[in-house]
This record gives C-alpha cells, sequence and structure tokens, in this order.
C-alpha cells in the first residue's frame, strides 16, 4: 500500500510539474527579433542575437525568434578612376576595358541585389500583419537602411493595438524617410562623434529598465548617437547626459526612452555598439568596458523589454 502510495504521489508530483512547465511555456510572450540592414551593419549584431537569445532563456519571460539577414548580400563594383587630361594612350586603352568591365559587372551586380532583396523581403515576411498576430513583441536590434517590410501601417497599427515595440542602438538609423516610424520611435538618429567614456544619469530610477543602475552609469567606451526629431515632452527619458559625450559641452543628450504608442508601448535605447557592451564574457575580443557595464547593460535591457511587454511596472514614485 505504502508503495503504491509513494508512486502515486510521484506521478502526481511529475505531472504537476509537467503542467507548470506547459503553462510556463504558453505564458512567456514571443518576440521576434529584426537584425537585417540595408546600411551599415555592426559587428555586434551576432552578439545582440545571442545575448536576446540568453535572456529569454535565463528569464523565462519570452522566447525570440529572428529575422536575420539573407546570406549573399552582393557588393556593387567599383567604377573606374576618372582618365586624366594627359593620359596616354595606353591608359585611355585600359580605361576602355575598365568601363566595359565595369558595365558587366554592375549588370551581374543589378540581378543578384534583386534576387538578394526578394530574400530578404521574404525574411520579412514575418512583420506582415497576419504574421504579428503571433507575437506580442518585435525588437530591432541595430537595424539600418529602408528595410521592405510587407505593410508599412499594419506594423505601426499593430503596436498601436497594444504590440510592444523595443530598438536597440542603430534601430533610430532606419526608415530615415518613414516620418510615421520615427513618430513611434520618438527620435531619429542624426550623427556620432568618436566614441567616448560617458556618465550616464538615471533619470527614472522608478522603470524596470533603470531600476538597479543607480544615480549614474559609467561606461569607458561607446558610441554615443545624437539625435533629431526628438521632442523630450513625448516621451519618458530614462538616460540622458548633461554634457556633449565628445566636447562636453553642457546640456540635454538622450540616451535612452520609453514611451507609449496608442495602446503599445515602445522602449529604446541608443547603446549597444560595442560587443563588450552587450557581452559578459570577460575575454571578449577588443574589451574596453568591465564586465560590469555589460551586466548593467543586459539589466538595461531585460528591463525594458519585460517592461514593453506588460510584464513589469515602474516602481511607485
Amino acid at each position: 500500500m505504502l508503495k503504491k502510495l509513494i508512486t502515486s504521489l510521484a506521478v502526481i508530483a511529475i505531472a504537476a510539474q509537467t503542467a507548470s512547465t506547459m503553462f510556463a511555456a504558453e505564458a512567456a510572450k514571443k518576440v521576434l527579433v529584426v537584425t537585417t540592414t540595408t546600411g551599415f551593419r555592426h559587428s555586434s549584431i551576432a552578439t545582440a542575437e545571442k545575448v536576446l537569445g540568453q535572456l529569454a532563456e535565463q528569464s523565462g519571460a519570452f522566447t525570440v525568434e529572428y529575422v536575420r539577414q539573407p546570406a549573399g548580400k552582393p557588393n556593387g563594383p567599383q567604377q573606374p578612376k576618372a582618365l586624366k587630361d594627359d593620359a596616354s594612350e595606353a591608359e585611355k586603352q585600359a580605361f576602355k576595358v575598365a568601363e566595359e568591365k565595369f558595365k558587366t559587372d554592375q549588370a551581374a551586380y543589378a540581378i543578384a541585389e534583386t534576387k538578394w532583396t526578394a530574400a530578404l523581403k521574404q525574411a520579412l515576411s514575418k512583420l506582415s500583419a497576419e504574421s504579428l498576430k503571433n507575437y506580442d513583441g518585435v525588437i530591432f536590434a541595430n537595424t539600418t537602411g529602408d528595410l521592405p517590410i510587407p505593410d508599412k501601417e499594419a506594423f505601426l497599427n499593430w503596436i498601436k493595438s497594444g504590440g510592444a515595440f523595443m530598438g536597440m542602438h542603430s534601430c533610430s538609423d532606419t526608415f530615415h524617410g518613414w516620418p510615421e516610424f520615427i513618430d513611434m520611435l520618438g527620435g531619429e538618429f542624426r550623427t556620432h562623434g568618436a566614441q567616448a567614456g560617458v556618465e550616464c544619469m538615471n533619470v527614472d530610477p522608478a522603470h524596470p529598465s533603470t531600476q538597479k543602475i543607480g544615480k549614474s552609469w559609467v561606461i569607458s567606451q561607446e558610441e554615443i548617437y545624437l539625435f533629431k526629431s526628438y521632442d523630450a515632452s513625448k516621451v519618458n527619458d530614462l538616460l540622458s547626459l548633461d554634457k556633449h559625450p565628445n566636447d562636453k559641452t553642457p546640456g540635454h543628450y538622450p540616451v535612452s526612452w520609453s514611451k507609449d504608442y496608442g495602446k503599445g508601448k515602445v522602449f529604446y535605447t541608443s547603446l549597444g555598439h560595442r560587443e563588450d557592451v552587450w557581452d559578459v564574457d570577460p575575454e571578449i575580443k577588443n574589451r574596453a568596458n568591465l564586465v560590469k557595464v555589460s551586466q548593467t547593460f543586459q539589466t538595461h535591457i531585460l528591463g525594458g523589454i519585460k517592461w514593453a511587454l506588460g510584464l513589469e511596472q515602474p516602481k511607485a514614485k
């Protein structure tokens, strides 16, 4: 009898654990991580993908799927340099041959680019109105350029209807010709100077993305963005600088913010250029920042993601 009882209890325990695991999997928010680019492509993108996957797994709060760059992005051929006025006949002949080759290469490039763009559009089909029904949030991690997403208006409407949008670093260097996207995000990349050491002021210590940062956060080296199309009255600043990162001119220089967009929530941080800002690996190549900086960055973005997904709320002030 006792043996049967023990067996029954063990079965119940296993069933309960299985049910708990299934419930946790079902309860986890589903996030789509987009790392495609048509402009500058950061070397830290692979690191960003890895870290976001680790944060999802470790927190158990969300799962991630990726929209990655299709392989084989072609590079346009280089046009021959113009001939000098005193060019020799031999130079003129060589230039003529080079021009013919350029025309041939340009035609081949046009074909390859069309093929690659089609592959990019296929990858970005996960951002279609129908596909977005399967996700709770979208992260643009170091995206750049004009991405051929299926339906721009439907994408913004999805966020307005309660979707979560999270952007890292060069997300603000995406869709410069789409004012509605910039309005949703809250700011647009303008320029940056040389990488610099900065002290970020914690403007909103009650927010989940900044609760564990303290009054300020010192980063030894990072690429710091300067913005346009930014209105402090329309966002909730999270981190900012009180002086220019390079020339040290006093002022307000935003680094990270959050905002509501209809029923949706938007979190953006301009940090994340360097691998050693993303990754806590102490042996990472060319590390200029302490591991503590990477740990703080991961805490920062995890808090921002959870807030945008509705999993954590700001502390009462």
